[in-house]
């Protein structure tokens, strides 16, 4: 890659690397991090005239240390308030993105969105961005490579500076490690960079940080992305054949919604991604047999992120094609009855004591019943959340000592969608819909947040061409015993 120096008014900026693969749009990217004048107010004198965002460097022949010059107005930079009385728009930019109560969008590089939306879910976690804070290289473990260590600290300085920014963030030094990392995140097309799937670029990101934040030590939590996302689920294998049957133990990162023309709603879809089959070796036929596989979940997530299954291989087109069925799923999702037996034994009196801190906010009884019908109907009635994101935990200063444990239920409430729009996974345009701490919606579209209604979320499940949910993520309700 070519290094220049580029002259912006008195200050020269030396040794700026241009990853000629990539449109200018991106080195004006660059620029704009290190000066602070937008992309559309850069003017930058190349041979032939001024520099295009969507240029081709290879005829504009740039040269390793050619110096460039710039002109341009940077942003105004927010003064401090000199006066007791502080306005929004005279805050700095970190309290005025605080006050706002919720984050910059990211600029999209070029069909960057599957990055962009991944990015703005897994953000929204607090304890992944903990772990992330607490990272360093000397924690770093010996069997994390440098690109793994590269991506975790990127991952991390893009985390906050998206909390720290009112405007539009540019992830092109994320980027550029993602792709570093995985190479087919790199893919051409007629010289532009092809669209790629999020599922794919959310799975590879997530498995990075789970070998990255492993805890050198014994004393801490051992793998914090497990703890945060690790699905354990209990397998049983049956033969129809020889009717042998075993039984395996396997953790997962995420459950799968199969869609068919039997699956209205995320809960059946689940159903069915628990259930397959698979060929393996038969002891007692000694050579390969078909095997019945039905698993149910042993051990719950803090963050329960279900994937829908809506791509699969299209022969005749040579790619992957979408499922547009309309899949419908709620903001309030209750896995009891996909648990093992031992889970549901654990799972009982702290959804008792749910139902009963619940009762009492409606005015209710407590209820004594321990019927297995009725922990489900109880958990389903309206009104269960609060709709502020702060009904996974339950007051502990009502009388209680402070030193209760907290326990899952296994009920989990929406905090974040990733949709699609298109009917291919290797094109149309993804977007991030993530809930705040404050309780409202925001949808990231890019380099452009807005507000949305809660209402409205629920309406992302397909049946047409409109955005569909690809990726949902839940965050686990809890209770102190």
């Amino acid at each position: 890659m070519p290094t220049v120096s580029v002259k912006w008014q008195k200050k020269v900026f030396d040794g700026i690397e241009i990853d000629i693969s990539l449109p200018p749009y991106v080195f004006k990217a660059q620029l704009y991090d290190l000066t602070g004048v937008p992309p559309e107010r850069q003017k930058i004198m190349v041979k032939g005239g001024l520099l295009k965002d969507d240029g081709d460097w290879s005829a504009i022949g740039v040269k390793d240390g050619q110096k460039l010059m710039m002109m341009g107005t940077a942003d105004e930079i927010v003064k401090a308030p000199e006066k007791a009385i502080v306005f929004s728009e005279d805050l700095p930019e970190e309290a005025l993105a605080t006050n706002l109560g919720y984050s910059a969008g990211l600029v999209n590089l070029g069909n960057t969105c599957y990055m962009n939306s991944t990015v703005q879910c897994l953000k929204s976690v607090p304890e992944l961005k903990s772990a992330l804070s607490n990272y360093s290289l000397a924690g770093r473990s010996n069997d994390v490579d440098q690109t793994s260590h590269m991506l975790t600290v990127a991952t991390r300085e893009l985390f906050g500076e998206l909390d720290r920014s009112v405007n539009a963030v540019s992830p092109s030094q994320f980027w550029m490690v993602l792709r570093k990392k995985y190479p087919q995140f790199s893919q051409l097309h007629n010289g532009i960079h092809m669209q790629q799937d999020a599922e794919e670029c959310w799975t590879q990101l997530l498995y990075t940080l789970s070998q990255s934040l492993k805890a050198p030590t014994s004393s801490e939590d051992p793998d914090a992305v497990k703890a945060l996302f690790g699905v354990n689920l209990l397998s049983r294998l049956h033969c129809q054949e020889s009717g042998e049957e075993s039984s395996e133990k396997e953790s997962v990162y995420s459950l799968k919604c199969h869609i068919s023309h039997e699956v209205n709603h995320l809960h059946e879809g689940l159903k069915h991604g628990l259930k397959g089959e698979l060929e393996k070796n038969s002891p007692a036929l000694d050579r390969t047999a078909l095997y019945l596989k039905e698993s149910l979940i042993d051990s719950l997530p803090r963050y329960l992120t279900v994937q829908f299954v809506r791509f699969f291989w299209k022969r005749e087109t040579n790619q992957k094609a979408k499922i547009l069925r309309k899949v419908d799923y709620p903001l309030e999702l209750d896995i009891f009855d996909l648990c093992s037996p031992d889970l549901k034994k654990k799972l009982e009196a702290p959804r008792q004591k749910l139902r009963d801190e619940e009762g009492k906010k409606l005015g209710l009884t407590s209820a004594k019943s321990g019927s297995k019908d009725s922990d489900v109907k109880m958990t389903d009635a309206e009104g269960s959340s609060n709709g502020s994101g702060e009904s996974s935990t339950v007051n502990q200063n009502e009388g209680a000592s402070s030193e209760k444990e907290t326990h899952m239920t296994g009920i989990y409430d929406l905090v974040a969608v990733l949709t699609h729009k298109g009917r291919s996974a290797d094109s149309g345009h993804y977007v991030a819909w993530v809930k705040q701490e404050s309780g409202k919606w925001i949808q990231y579209d890019d380099d452009n947040p807005s507000m949305q209604r809660e209402e409205d979320i629920t309406k992302l499940s397909g049946g047409g061409d409109w955005h569909m949910a690809y990726i949902i993520m839940y965050k686990a309700r809890f209770v102190s015993m």
